[in-house]
């Protein structure tokens, strides 16, 4: 089967409704007076930050703050209406491979054939209907008037229609009708009631092993959203300063990192002054721990040069650069892209101690060889261990991007091999849990080094549950509350 039901690419037509897209359409047999489309300012940026992200490619966490900051600036918002629109627009991303499932259940053509505007605005009704407590009519209503206002009247019609339809059940009475059963087809069933994509079930599964509950708490927790978490950068901040400076009834130790702070209610951590004056920065606790390991990581001689070799955009750097200056030690950061590179300088602003950030490709380094003490990679990956985050990330990655990063990743891992020297360690970090972007890597460049042992990274973490048989780990979502990051830790030995 179908991960799930084809999309129209990304092309504008007239299916879905006879009607144009701003169109005001006209009095109706009946006599009755046109009445204009009320508009509602909460679903109408919802529906903007879905199209940008749908047209643009644009990632949802990026593109709707700007969006929500224009509209309280006009007064049309305040925090209830932030808020309501936030869960919208992630909420619709999160689910839309089970909503898209029960849409094209309601309608008589090929998911495919329905304009992705017309989707967009049936997948926000359809999440008001199935994933919130907004009464039934009042979401119908709200959607056909949103329609009516960026679509038109015709496709409005169409619009109503097929929410009618929805309306009449519930998400487990849907799930039941369009889910295939779970013994005939395991990772189809997770696929629609997950709403991921069948390829992703399948990779999430391999890479976490176990049974049927293990990867739907994975699945399950993909779907949630996440805490905001605050880093206190060393040397600028510590956690319980920056708990003292924050409300109290909103801010939480982080679990596992000594220098995280957890937001209970979100909120916009940019506005506060700890993170405007770079003393804190926002980044997962997996994150965290990352830098936290490679630092910690046992060395024999000096330990005066670390490199973060891939450091866009710069919360680990920060970090890092903050733990080598405790030590009188200085960190390079380069970046390959200039305008991360920027990102990264940004971060590093105000660090106590010496660093340095470059625009330099790490499979071409203008460094020497043996030059570092600790080499952090945290190369480019499919970003599957942070779908919390960036949940649309999951209906455009394919299986074959894996074979696009795959070069890539083992040049950048041998690079920090050959950049760290004899007694260094290196840490190969990713945001994906994909074997292919993990384990594999790791183990085909050390078959081919040769000289180079791993460190068990579990003794790093202190106090983390559930690392696994190492010697390198993989921390999850469901277990640990943070992204799906992944590291393994190596020393060169000659």
């Amino acid at each position: 089967m179908n991960d799930q039901p084809s999309r129209r690419p990304r092309t504008q037509g007239k299916s879905g409704g006879q009607g144009k897209p701003g169109s005001q359409g006209r009095p109706g047999k009946s006599g009755k007076p046109y009445r204009r489309p009320q508009k509602d300012p909460v679903r109408i940026l919802a529906f903007e930050a879905l199209r940008a992200v749908d047209e643009r490619d644009a990632y949802a966490n990026l593109v709707l703050p700007p969006l929500l900051r224009k509209a309280r600036d006009k007064g049309d918002f305040d925090a209830r209406d932030a808020a309501l629109a936030t869960e919208l627009v992630y909420g619709t991303l999160r689910r839309q491979g089970t909503y898209d499932t029960i849409v094209a259940s309601c309608i008589d053509r090929p998911l495919r054939e329905v304009d992705p505007p017309v989707l967009d605005v049936l997948n926000l009704g359809v999440h008001q209907l199935l994933g919130t407590r907004i009464p039934s009519h009042a979401a119908v209503s709200a959607s056909v008037e949103l329609a009516r206002v960026v679509l038109g009247d015709g496709r409005a019609k169409f619009v109503n229609a097929v929410l009618r339809k929805v309306a009449q059940d519930d998400l487990d009475g849907w799930l039941e009708k369009v889910a295939p059963p779970y013994d005939k087809d395991p990772e189809d069933h997770l696929a629609v009631v997950h709403s991921h994509p069948r390829w992703v079930v399948s990779a999430l599964w391999d890479a976490l092993g176990g049974g049927r509950a293990g990867i739907e708490d994975l699945l399950e927790a993909d779907n949630e959203r996440p805490e905001v978490t605050l880093v206190a950068r060393p040397g600028r901040a510590t956690a319980d300063e920056l708990l003292d400076s924050l409300d109290a009834d909103s801010a939480l130790p982080g679990r596992w990192s000594p220098y995280a702070v957890r937001l209970s209610e979100g909120g916009e951590p940019g506005s506060l002054e700890p993170v405007r004056a770079g003393r804190a920065g926002v980044q997962d606790e997996g994150s965290q721990l990352v830098a936290i390991a490679l630092a910690n990581a046992p060395l024999e001689g000096r330990d005066e040069k670390w490199l973060d070799g891939c450091a866009g955009p710069g919360g680990k750097a920060a970090m890092l650069a903050g733990l080598a200056a405790e030590r009188g030690a200085a960190l390079l950061a380069a970046e390959k892209q200039p305008h991360r590179a920027r990102l990264v300088a940004q971060a590093l602003a105000g660090n106590p101690g010496p660093y340095q950030v470059v625009a330099a490709d790490g499979t071409r380094p203008p460094w020497q060889p043996g030059t570092f003490d600790r080499v952090l990679m945290d190369v480019p990956c499919t970003g599957l261990g942070a779908l919390r985050r960036r949940p649309e990330a999951r209906w455009r990655r394919r299986p074959e991007d894996l074979e696009g990063f795959a070069p890539l990743q083992r040049a950048l891992l041998r690079t920090a091999l050959e950049s760290v020297r004899v007694g260094g360690v290196v840490g190969y970090a990713t945001c994906s849990p994909h074997l292919a972007e993990t384990r594999a890597v790791v183990d085909d460049v050390l078959k081919q080094w040769g000289a180079a042992e791993l460190v068990d990274a579990r003794d790093l973490m202190p106090g983390v549950p559930a690392l696994g048989d190492g010697p390198d780990v993989q921390l999850w979502p469901h277990l640990h509350g943070t992204d799906a990051m992944y590291l393994a830790v190596i020393r060169r030995t000659g």
